[in-house]
């Protein structure tokens, strides 16, 4: 019994001093929190992840963040920045996707770096791959009439068709200028909008009311519009036009275009719809006599 008690008591113990330990554990502040900026641009979301370290009295550029030297642009992980659409950067084409940002500070001039590979921790060192670049360019920075205590960097000078994303730290800021296009992208939609609908859409609505039950005499008049829009091109577009006509009763026009989707199916090798077309124009034909 006396065994058992001592280990009962050691248990005790151990489970108290595990439970204060754990209690006793300290949170202190990040020397570099993270941050999170999210933007829309235009029509355009921009999202940007960096940490922010402080100046803390150090001189930063040129020393603390060597003239030169490839920068993280920021602390910790390397900055993140993410675009929901193609945009320009630097008057340079960049992908929709999301980038890891890299700079190379100068006395008179900052290299601009999109990176394609946002695994790497800070610059990637050895792993770091040129050719794993999206873009590179080049921006004067400015001196500033006052100092930032901590690294920000944040979206100004917002229009329709762009922004400035500015890099700030100590008394230096570099400007990126960023183009979105929202002006095209929106003249274009408006163009194709008043300009009526496509064939697709004529197609989309048309297979819908066959396919639901509706109007099969305006099914075949938004289909008959499609065709006519350049979709007698497509062999999906005419096999669904034919199945419309079958189910009309007009055998031979469904026919007619079963055939024609069915040469060009066969164009393009796909042996799916060569074999339900070469099956309804044998079903059609007989239900013709």
């Amino acid at each position: 019994m006396k065994g058992l008690l001592q280990i009962s008591i050691c248990l005790i113990v151990c489970v108290l001093f595990g439970t204060l330990t754990a209690d006793a554990q300290l949170k202190t502040p990040a020397p570099s929190p993270s941050s999170k900026l999210e933007q829309t641009v235009g029509l355009t979301d921009v999202t940007i992840e960096y940490s922010r370290p402080s100046k803390k009295g150090r001189d930063i550029f040129g020393d603390l963040v060597p003239y030169g030297v490839m920068w993280r642009t920021g602390a910790n992980a390397s900055t993140k920045v993410s675009f929901s659409d193609d945009v320009t950067v630097g008057g340079k084409e960049l992908k929709k996707g999301k980038y890891a940002l890299y700079t190379i500070p100068g006395e008179s001039e900052w290299t601009i770096i999109f990176h394609n590979n946002i695994t790497h921790g800070g610059t990637g060192g050895d792993n770091y791959k040129t050719e794993e670049d999206a873009l590179r360019f080049v921006v004067k920075p400015t001196k500033m009439g006052h100092t930032v205590e901590t690294f920000t960097i944040d979206v100004s000078d917002l229009t329709n068709d762009g922004a400035n994303i500015n890099l700030k730290w100590a008394n230096t800021m570099v400007t990126i200028p960023l183009g979105v296009g929202t002006t095209k992208s929106v003249l274009a939609s408006i163009d194709k909008v008043m300009a009526g609908p496509s064939w697709g859409d004529y197609y989309s609505a048309a297979r819908f009311y066959a396919e639901n039950g509706q109007d099969l005499k305006q099914a075949h008049e938004w289909m008959t519009k499609a065709l006519k829009m350049g979709a007698d091109e497509k062999f999906w577009v005419l096999r669904q036009a034919s199945l419309i006509e079958a189910k009309m009763g007009e055998y031979s026009d469904a026919i007619e275009h079963a055939k024609e989707s069915l040469a060009k199916a066969k164009e393009a090798n796909n042996m799916d719809y060569v074999k339900m077309n070469e099956e309804s124009i044998a079903e059609w034909t007989k239900m013709k006599k």
